[in-house]
């Protein structure tokens, strides 16, 4: 287990990745995070974007996206406790085109400027997620 880390990514609906894993790569808070097995212990939020995660048993790489949520490190076990999480061949440019085209509607309709905050949150995690896919096809 010297070489290796325990990631498990679990969204309020399922888990969606678990097993060992040799890197793990996100969007911190602060910028994107690389942890390896044995990183110092640490809690986060994180931003939405793309985990990749590069497996133990073959040195592929899994991609699950996240919109925001928790990352936290012990030296053999990483936890990605996301808000909402989807697996990277479940994403769906054309769905995350047409969300984002309804999203852009919806703010130039805005009333206020709390709706407009809520719909440009909405678009942060939305153009977040189409850069996942993006990340995906160039793989």
């Amino acid at each position: 287990m010297a070489n290796k880390m325990l990631v498990d990514v679990v969204s309020a609906e399922e888990s969606i990745f678990s097993g060992e894993a040799t890197f793990v790569v996100l969007p911190g808070e602060a910028g994107e995070l690389g942890i390896l097995p044995r990183h110092t212990p640490l809690i986060t939020r994180i931003r939405p974007g793309a985990v990749e995660i590069t497996r133990a048993d073959n040195d592929e790489k899994e991609l699950v996206f996240v919109a925001g949520g928790i990352l936290e490190v012990q030296p053999n076990h990483v936890t990605v406790l996301a808000d909402t999480a989807i697996r990277g061949r479940d994403l769906d440019e054309a769905k995350a085109q047409q969300a984002i085209k309804a999203a852009e509607d919806a703010k130039r309709n805005a009333k206020d400027q709390v709706e407009v905050a809520s719909v440009e949150a909405e678009l942060a995690t939305l153009a977040a997620q189409l850069a996942a896919i993006r990340r995906l096809r160039r793989r």
